[in-house]
Formats: C-alpha cells, structure tokens, sequence
C-alpha cells in the first residue's frame, strides 16, 4: 500500500479518535451536567460511550497497523526521536481505550441497569480520568508528528 494512504488513514484515526475525546471531555460533559439530572445523564453516558468506543476500536486498530507500517518501513533503528515517542505514546493510548472499554464501561454498565447512580458516577469519574490522559497523550503525540521532537 501506498505510503500516502498510511499516512492519511493515520491521521484520519487519530484525528477521530482525539477529537472525540476532546469533544466528550470539554463539549458534552459540561452541557449533560448543566442539563441533566443523574437518571438521565449517566445512561446518556453510557449510551454514548458504547457508540464512540467501537468507533475508537476501529481507530486504534487503524493507527497501530498503519503507524507501524511505516515505522517499519522507515526502519525502526533510523527512525526519528519524534516517530518513536508517537510508538511509545499511540500503545500506551491503546492499553488506556482497552482498559476503558473492557472494565471501566462494563462497571457503568452494571451500575447504570442497577441505577446505582452514585456508584455510576464514580464509574464514570474513572472513564474520565482516562479520558483525560489518554487526551494529553493524543495531543503529546501530535506534537511529536508535526514539531518531530
């Protein structure tokens, strides 16, 4: 496969992927707690949760095989500082998604059917703790593409 389309198909995912999480975070957060009591919100989130990380899913798997098609290809030992702090952070970024989507989404699953809210809140704090890093992780890693630190 053409070089170019890597490199569009990684942009593309990471630009969904943060964008995404930058939209959650600073965008919906604050709009669902002005508007919406608990009962509403927390199934709200975890709707749209459940939506968002199997799109992310898709993403994670597009950036790692695509980003590492070229890591490869370039030759991983002559590869530029920039190009391995992108490696470094997109697999931590990765374990972070997993550990969202597999443990932390279940236990606001299970608390949301439950409406145990104040237990769903927490689940939910817990999602957007990793949201968060795994946000500074995505803007760390553009830094590292563009300014090639």
């Amino acid at each position: 496969m053409p070089h170019h389309i890597f490199v569009f198909l990684h942009v593309l995912a990471m630009t969904l992927w943060v964008g995404g999480m930058f939209f959650a975070y600073f965008c919906l957060r604050p709009a669902a707690v002005k508007v919406l009591e608990p009962p509403q919100r927390l199934p709200l989130w975890l709707g749209t949760l459940q939506i968002f990380l199997g799109y992310v899913g898709v993403a994670v798997i597009v950036v790692l095989v695509s980003g590492y098609a070229m890591f490869f290809a370039m030759g991983a030992a002559s590869a530029p500082m920039g190009v391995h702090i992108m490696s470094g952070t997109g697999v931590v970024m990765a374990v972070i998604y997993a550990y969202v989507h597999f443990m932390l989404l279940s236990r606001l699953r299970r608390h949301c059917r439950a409406e145990a809210w104040a237990e769903a809140a927490t689940a939910l704090g817990s999602v957007r703790r990793m949201v968060g890093i795994n946000l500074l992780l995505g803007v760390i890693t553009i830094a590292a593409a563009i300014l090639g630190v």
